[in-house]
């Protein structure tokens, strides 16, 4: 999702920032109001009291770390043989990007990976899918409030799409090692051709992209490092906690909502002075490869006619991945009629 530069962006402008906090056990109203102003304003939020028990995330946690401490060898076990799922080191996709990053991407129902990942593979496996059932959940009631604070009647119109059986959701668990010189032990991985040097700065660990799902549900451990673009060359550090859930708009929420939503684009810098390793795991809600992407009638008015033309999430995931990350890709979707 962008092109990490080797770089250093210590000069960059940077202004700090501080997400909206939103108490899902706060009042509806209160709650239904705060949640669609974060989304029309920021496109970012964190939640609080999400519903999502302390056992679930820390079991999720500790079989995230538990596979990064993992020598090399045994992690490459893990890696795509046929698809994008599994462990990948610094390669961010195939077009090119990179980052200061190692990460393992996997269905929960992928019964094949996790026998290649974990001593106790029914053990990961029953972790994993407890965690993503239960921020699956958390994603469908944050885009149900959205729908009803939209005054759609029907408040599943988001929602269903990753309630489907054949979602194409996604749980993805990046780590950034606080030392570089245990990526650069992995340089293996990618045939030998990193040649990236040893840092003492600010690098970036994951490039400049939007996310092109529908909603993204991030938790991370207390490193800092994620950043968002709430204006052109500025970024606004987001300070962690642990506490919440960091809420995101994705690509395709912001075409079903006419563009009222908007899809923020975002990185993870990371720092070699930093003595602990950040940890963050998301989760991707999308819908089905054949859905149709479109905004409902109530989002479409004369006076803010559809902004994008109708496709499916097949037809964008495509362009998402024959692009590098920071490739806009959303506008190749735009109404003719609107690009000006």
């Amino acid at each position: 999702m962008v092109v990490a530069s080797p770089t250093s962006i210590q000069n960059e402008r940077v202004q700090p920032f501080e997400l909206p906090i939103i108490d899902l056990a706060a009042e509806r109203s209160t709650v239904i109001k705060n949640i669609v102003k974060a989304s029309e304003e920021f496109g970012f939020f964190n939640v609080i009291n999400h519903g999502v028990s302390h056992d679930t995330i820390t079991k999720m946690e500790e079989a995230g770390f538990d596979f990064f401490a993992k020598t090399v060898e045994q992690k490459k076990l893990a890696m795509p043989a046929s698809d994008s799922f599994g462990y990948g080191s610094k390669n961010i996709g195939i077009n090119g990007d990179m980052g200061e990053i190692e990460y393992l991407l996997f269905n929960a129902t992928s019964t094949q990976l996790f026998r290649t990942i974990s001593n106790d593979p029914s053990n990961l496996r029953s972790r994993a899918s407890a965690y993503t059932d239960a921020v699956m959940k958390l994603a469908c009631e944050i885009l149900e409030l959205m729908a009803e604070g939209m005054g759609v009647p029907d408040t599943l119109c988001f929602s269903r799409f990753i309630r489907e059986v054949d979602s194409d959701s996604i749980l993805r668990l990046n780590h950034y090692p606080h030392d570089s010189n245990i990526l650069n032990k992995n340089k293996d991985c990618n045939n030998g051709t990193d040649k990236s040097p040893s840092y003492n700065y600010t690098k970036v660990g994951f490039g400049e992209h939007s996310d092109p799902q529908i909603l993204t549900i991030l938790r991370s451990n207390d490193v800092d490092g994620l950043q968002i673009s709430l204006q052109d060359g500025e970024w606004s550090p987001v300070t962690p906690d642990p506490s919440a859930f960091c809420v995101n708009v994705g690509d395709l929420l912001e075409v079903m909502t006419n563009g009222r939503f908007v899809s923020v684009r975002h990185r993870v810098v990371t720092n070699s002075y930093n003595n602990k390793s950040r940890m963050s795991i998301a989760y991707f809600g999308a819908p089905p490869l054949n859905a149709c992407i479109v905004a409902p009638p109530l989002m479409v008015t004369p006076q803010r006619p559809s902004l994008f033309r109708p496709f499916t999430w097949a037809e964008y995931k495509k362009a998402t991945y024959s692009l590098r990350l920071g490739d806009t890709r959303i506008h190749l979707f735009r109404n003719c009629t609107q690009l000006e």
